[in-house]
Order: C-alpha cells, then structure tokens, then sequence
C-alpha cells in the first residue's frame, strides 16, 4: 500500500477519517431528497455498489423534512449539502445527519459559520470545509489575481482557523476545481498547512468517458503523492457509476484492494482469439471474488504467458485451443468452447487455497 501523508482522525457516524484508516469512497444521491422513498432506495444501490458515505442535497425545507428518515434508513452515514442557507444547516445536525458539507464562502459570513460550528459541535457532527473556485472570498480573488490553487488554499485556511479559535476540530477540508493540475497543486499546497483530512476530487470533471479520465489523473496523482482521506469521482452519470469509478480508481493507485485485478494485452495482428469478448466475460466472471489476484487474459499463445508471469492465472488461445496458465507456466489445456468453465474451476481452486480448504 501507499504511504500516506498522516493526518488526525475524525469520525463521520461509525465511519473513522483520517489517520491509518482507509480511504473511503462517498459520492451524492441525484433524486430529489424530498422523496425520501427514491433517495433511501438509491442509497441503498450506492451502498451495494461499494459506498461508504453518501451526500444529499439540502436546498429547502421539503429536503429538511426527509433526512430524519433517510438517515435511520441508510446503510451508510449520511452528509447534508449546504449552500447559501445556513439554516438548513442547523435544521438538518438536528435531523440526525453525520456531517454537513459547507462552503463558507456562500454561507453569508464568519458568525454563519461560526453557528453552525456551534451546533455541529454539541452535537457530534462533522463539518466539511469545501472550498470552490467559483465562490472565493472578493479580498483573496483581488489578492492572488483569480481563484488559483493559492488562493484556495489561502480562503480553507482562513476558515480552519477561524473554527480553531472557537475550539472546532472535527473538519475535513475539500478544495475544488475542474482542472486536475490545479487540483493537485491546491492539495499538495494544503497538506503543508493543515492535518485535517482531506477530501480528494476532480469537480464537475465531466461526462462518463471523458470524467473518468479527468479523475483518474487528478485523484490518482494525489493518492500517488500520498494525499487523499476521502474520495469523491463526480462524473455526470449515476452515483453507482461514481462509486464504481473510484474503487477502481483506488485499486489502481495501490490504495486499496477491493478484490481481483484484472490484465488485458491490447489487440494486435498476432492475437488468435477475440481479446476484448474475453476480457469482458472473465471481468463478470471475477467480479463478485474478494481476493487480490491478478487475473490476465492475453491474446497470444507465443508471448501471453511469460508477458502475464506475474499474474495468478491467465488465459489465451487459438481458434480451437484455450489454454490456461499460472505464474507464466502452462497448466491446462481444454477446447475453446471450454475455458471459461475450466477458469471458474481453477478459480475455485485459488479460493479454496485461500480459505485453507
């Protein structure tokens, strides 16, 4: 696993940030939080796909009446999002959720602030300073000449401080924007300042296809430099999608193993099978597995087996042999209607190795 940077832990309901914890992975419900029937039934898709703390939006009073429910339904603790109205802040700690997302800079001021603080306090509940591009303070914009990633910096300080000075500790701290190089400038800048957790994401980085790039180069660059407490992939597609994204995004970072990694070569004038249909099977096949093997499916006979020694177990083939290899070495060789099922059979045999059966 990586090295992280250290920072102090806080608790979020029964989930712990921070420290030696693991990185959790959160993201934000899209239904209306006044139907609290499709948020409860989303969050529980979230939960299933691998959620660990789920974010509603609070934007009126409709949506502070259903979080008293949503929030003895869910799996997962669950985070008010708050903006401009400080009220539903106080309104929705008193609800029962277990942290409320703020960004002081559309609060309406430092007393605003201060008095949802007061009230977090009393009550157990974390607060996350989440910083924006879009809505800095007027004095840092004309400061640093635009929202660049020290003038984020600069505005989350000067919050944290103002907290620290009323005896408020239990924070985590976002800076965000929709340029992954400033986003891991603002962070690598922060992490130098404060030792709160961090909560790490590309905002609004995009579309599926286009997002997941986004994020995968900002998160994964600041996992990789050992920053990041919390993760949120914000892509403009379902939370499941999200979550889905980031435990990927995770895994390959070396910051968490939720289960098989899967290698596939790319296709070439030397391939004898259809590499992209095998890959997509074996995928599904090892899907619902726990451990963290290395799972390789390569196209060529030839070279497949020593390119993939590293993995537990592989596969490739010709038109009417499926071969199946481990730790580069051959060890079956079954027609081609017959590899998947004679990869489950080795895959059971990993699993009851595992499990010392």
């Amino acid at each position: 696993m990586l090295e992280r940077n250290k920072t102090r832990q806080i608790r979020v309901g029964n989930v712990v940030m921070g420290g030696d914890s693991p990185i959790t992975i959160q993201t934000m419900t899209n239904t209306n939080t006044a139907d609290t029937l499709a948020t409860i039934e989303q969050i529980e898709d979230i939960y299933k796909a691998g959620g660990e703390l789920v974010r509603v939006a609070v934007p009126d009073e409709d949506a502070v009446k259903g979080l008293r429910e949503i929030t003895k339904a869910s799996p997962v603790p669950v985070i008010a999002d708050i903006h401009f109205h400080h009220e539903l802040a106080l309104k929705a700690i008193d609800q029962g959720v277990a942290k409320v997302r703020i960004n002081p800079g559309n609060l309406g001021g430092k007393e605003k602030l201060l008095q949802v603080a007061e009230k977090a306090g009393e009550n157990g509940v974390a607060l996350r300073i989440g910083v924006n591009a879009a809505s800095l303070e007027k004095d840092i914009l004309q400061g640093y000449q635009g929202d660049s990633p020290s003038a984020l910096v600069k505005s989350a300080v000067r919050h944290v401080h103002y907290l620290e000075k009323f005896g408020f500790y239990n924070m985590v701290i976002s800076l965000k924007a929709s340029d992954a190089p400033a986003t891991f400038q603002a962070y690598s800048l922060l992490a130098r300042e404060v030792d709160y957790p961090l909560h790490i994401g590309v905002t609004e980085a995009g579309p599926y296809y286009r997002g997941t790039v986004k994020s995968a180069v900002g998160i994964g660059s600041l996992l990789m430099a050992g920053l990041g407490d919390t993760v949120r992939v914000s892509l403009t597609a379902s939370p499941v999608e999200e979550v889905k994204t980031a435990r990927l995004i995770l895994q390959a970072a070396g910051a968490r193993v939720f289960g098989p990694e899967l290698i596939s070569c790319p296709t070439c004038g030397r391939c004898e099978i259809d590499v992209p249909n095998l890959a997509a099977k074996v995928e599904a096949l090892i899907a619902s597995k726990e451990y963290p093997w290395k799972i390789a499916v390569m196209g060529c006979v030839v070279n497949g087996p020593g390119e993939a020694r590293n993995s537990h177990l592989g596969v490739t083939g010709t038109p009417r042999q499926g071969i199946i290899f481990k730790h580069g070495e051959i060890i079956r060789r079954v027609p081609r209607e017959s590899l998947l099922e004679a990869l489950q059979e080795e895959l059971s045999n990993l699993e009851s190795a595992e499990s010392g059966i």
